[in-house]
């Protein structure tokens, strides 16, 4: 592991680079996908606790502080907007697009479903979501998430992170004047993943040193049961702090790497399903809703859910491996292309002021 940088300073590219592949953040991902699946798919009980809602909140909580981190992350490394934007279209789109041409006919989806599902605002009222696309919901908060935080990054650059915090707490204090704990309006729904922004910034040492001596000292399972226990309904106002207790759960596993959780977190099958996790997801809410695997008979569901999974795994095996492999190859040729075009833009002006281009420098 590499030493902490001083408060304040901001590292590029090493400490951000390396992060983007630490394993035991793709094994929280695994984690997401997994708590997800069980509340679409798995009878959790009691009943009265609400446990299907319980997991499914708490694995997005996870993809949502994961995504604002890491993209957040990227953006430092690679702050051109551009470029940015088109490797993350090539990676969100094509496997989404696909998902949608197929099953949106086949459900009979209304016309006035088609541009909201496939521009990523299906989440927004008046919501177009139907039972077959209703997952789809926390892909359009991600989306219009880059391009927030492409817009900040594009005005202010880097100095654009400061404002995240704030931006998170607004839409904390707003969910709690409307008495919304969860909701997937993006406005309402957000905070959770800037706080994963902040959980990189404070990775970097950009808001001071007590909170990461507080999660050196705070052992990770005193923070998954905080977690876990702000995505229950009865839990009542904790539910409001739900990114936050996240955020210091995944960051006690940054800054306790040789914890026994960091470890577990690097398993190769958790790693495994976090690769085709995006996949799975996509694909798992759209196939089983079609009507094979809704029968009015509960027995008859349950029983042909292992086929369905089975169809998943193999689907999203085959789509993360072959179909979105070659979309995000497509998508980093053309970034680069775009980079150099703009160094060439540059290099033209440069000729006359004697400056080396600032992408041939971050390039360099």
């Amino acid at each position: 592991m590499q030493s902490r940088p001083a408060a304040g300073t901001v590292r590029y590219p090493a400490t951000v680079s390396h992060l983007t592949h630490l394993a035991a953040l793709d094994g929280w991902r695994g984690v997401s996908i997994l708590l997800v699946l069980a509340s679409h798919l798995l009878p959790l009980g009691p009943k009265a606790w609400s446990l299907n809602v319980a997991s499914g909140t708490l694995g997005m909580v996870f993809f949502f502080n994961l995504s604002g981190f890491l993209i957040t992350a990227t953006l430092l490394r690679q702050p051109k907007v551009g470029p940015f934007l088109l490797r993350r279209f090539c990676r969100i789109l094509p496997l989404l697009w696909l998902v949608l041409l197929v099953v949106l006919p086949l459900v009979h989806a209304p016309g006035r479903m088609y541009l909201p599902s496939f521009l990523c605002y299906s989440n927004l009222p008046p919501f177009y979501l139907l039972n077959a696309t209703g997952h789809l919901w926390s892909i359009g908060v991600e989306m219009q998430f880059y391009l927030l935080i492409a817009g900040v990054f594009a005005v202010l650059g880097r100095r654009g992170l400061y404002l995240l915090p704030f931006s998170a707490a607004a839409i904390t204090v707003g969910r709690i004047w409307t008495h919304d704990p969860g909701s997937i309006v993006t406005i309402r729904r957000a905070d959770e993943i800037l706080a994963g922004a902040m959980l990189l910034m404070v990775w970097e040492g950009l808001l001071g040193k007590r909170l990461p001596a507080l999660l050196k000292r705070v052992p990770t399972a005193v923070w998954f049961a905080l977690t876990a226990a702000s995505c229950m309904q009865q839990m009542g106002a904790l539910e409001y702090l739900r990114p936050y207790l996240a955020m210091c759960l995944l960051g006690s596993v940054l800054f306790q790497p040789d914890g026994r959780t960091a470890r577990a977190m690097q398993a190769k099958w958790l790693v495994y399903i976090a690769s085709i996790s995006y996949a799975v997801y996509v694909i798992h809410g759209a196939l089983f809703h079609l009507p094979w695997f809704v029968p009015d008979d509960k027995v008859a569901m349950y029983a042909r859910r292992p086929v369905g999974l089975l169809l998943v795994w193999g689907l999203a095996h085959v789509s993360t491996r072959y179909y979105e492999a070659w979309w995000i190859r497509m998508g980093k040729r053309w970034a680069e292309g775009w980079l150099r075009r703009l160094d060439k833009h540059r290099g033209l002006a440069d000729e006359r002021t004697g400056v080396v281009g600032e992408s041939a420098r971050m390039v360099a």
